[in-house]
């Protein structure tokens, strides 16, 4: 095929299904704990750590994670002890990320401001040999901790006194997962882009809950999905020079929106034919049974 012949597109293919893997790996726990915009906050606070990469001449994508690991533990401290005025702290910390980044691209010269549109929005013919192999060492280690601490991220995803009483430790398993997500936001950056990889985190998930009822089978669609639609993105990218990160997301929103739309008839027919179920088992029962059911309500 004509699209694995350059170098380029081998490596972008490469990171979006790294990408595809790991946003809805963990989007999928931040979705269960109503944290969904957590990773655009990251987002934000990750632009500084582009900017800084770009003033000390280093990989933007290790001087963002390390920034953004920074960002998420303060996050979710905030979140844990700043009760009163927690979210004025996360806003100056989310805009402050933003102007840092701006700042420092702008302090670094070099007319980088054209390479911090790239990682704002992705941009497939930057990804380089040095980015992959960041992405693919950041990519295992989300893989190694939302799936090899499986239980423990879901049971402090559904309920986190419960986890606590269970004698999990939650404290640092929320650290855990706010430095997983700032891991999975810079894994994401060089194809979806800082500012749209929060949705691809987010967006497989609710399309898989459309026609999943159990969390792990949810867990193997999102991240099908997120595969499927940062595949076709950065194909769609290629061939009709789109911008990768823009097309990714709309493909996902367009899966999102046909599953509702199926999902909606057989949810009304699972609904009628369990009402319908009811009704034959209460014609089953005795008079007396029945009496005593319409007593109780």
């Amino acid at each position: 095929m004509e699209i694995l012949q350059d170098p380029f597109m081998q490596r972008a293919l490469l990171a979006a299904v790294l990408v595809g893997v790991t946003a809805p790996a963990l989007g999928i726990h931040l979705v269960q704990r109503r944290q969904a915009l957590m990773g655009d906050g990251i987002g934000h606070v990750a632009m500084t750590g582009v900017g800084l990469g770009f003033l000390m001449q280093a990989n933007p994508v290790w001087m963002a994670t390390l920034v953004a690991v920074v960002g998420a533990i303060a996050m979710e401290l905030i979140r844990a002890y700043g009760r009163t005025r927690g979210d004025i702290a996360l806003a100056m910390l989310f805009y402050g990320g933003m102007a840092g980044g701006v700042l420092l691209t702008n302090l670094s010269g070099t007319g980088s401001n054209a390479n911090l549109v790239s990682y704002l929005f992705g941009s497939l013919s930057t990804v380089s040999d040095e980015d992959v192999t960041a992405i693919c060492l950041l990519a295992g280690f989300v893989l190694l901790i939302t799936v090899g601490l499986r239980r423990q991220l879901f049971a402090i995803s559904q309920d986190e006194e419960f986890a606590r009483v269970t004698g999990l430790p939650v404290r640092a398993l929320n650290l855990l997962v706010a430095v997983t997500a700032a891991v999975t936001v810079t894994v994401g950056m060089r194809v979806v882009g800082l500012l749209l990889v929060s949705a691809l985190m987010v967006v497989p998930v609710a399309a898989a809950q459309q026609v999943t009822r159990s969390f792990a089978v949810t867990f193997v669609a999102a991240v099908a999905i997120g595969v499927a639609v940062t595949l076709s993105g950065t194909v769609a990218s290629y061939y009709r020079d789109v911008p990768p990160g823009a097309t990714i997301v709309l493909l996902a929103i367009g899966v999102f929106v046909v599953l509702t739309a199926l999902a909606t008839p057989l949810a009304r027919r699972r609904a009628k034919a369990l009402e319908t179920a009811e009704d034959e088992c209460d014609l089953d029962l005795p008079a007396s049974a029945r009496a005593t059911d319409r007593a109780r309500v």
